[in-house]
């Protein structure tokens, strides 16, 4: 794949993509990038992660808290909130209808 398509389509995702991993559970950065990597999003560095993690947290979607690492540095550990819930299953509805209309747009036979 193109990678600066991909990775202008992935601006358009990340924060769904990333209200979608930790609604599954609690995370830290670097765990969010390899999740992503292994959904097939590619490498996601922590320039692009990073800001928006803050920007969700600072929005009130997500909640953060260091915990001590076991082996390692504390690290900070980022969990959903009721409202980026909320958000999440808006955004998701939104996306799928979004992606079935760019889906239907590139299935049509072109005009000759």
């Amino acid at each position: 794949m193109n990678q600066e398509r991909r990775a202008q389509w992935l601006r358009g995702v990340l924060d769904l993509c990333v209200l979608a991993l930790l609604s599954r559970g609690e995370s830290y950065g670097y765990e969010l990038s390899q999740a992503l990597r292994a959904h097939g999003l590619g490498t996601v560095q922590g320039g692009t992660l990073y800001p928006v993690l803050l920007r969700l947290q600072r929005s009130g979607l997500l909640t953060a808290h260091w915990r001590e690492g076991e082996t390692g540095p504390a690290r900070k550990y980022y969990r959903i909130s009721p409202a980026g819930s909320a958000a999440l299953r808006a955004a998701a509805i939104d996306w799928s209808a979004f992606a079935a209309s760019v889906g239907a747009i590139l299935s049509e036979e072109p005009k000759r």
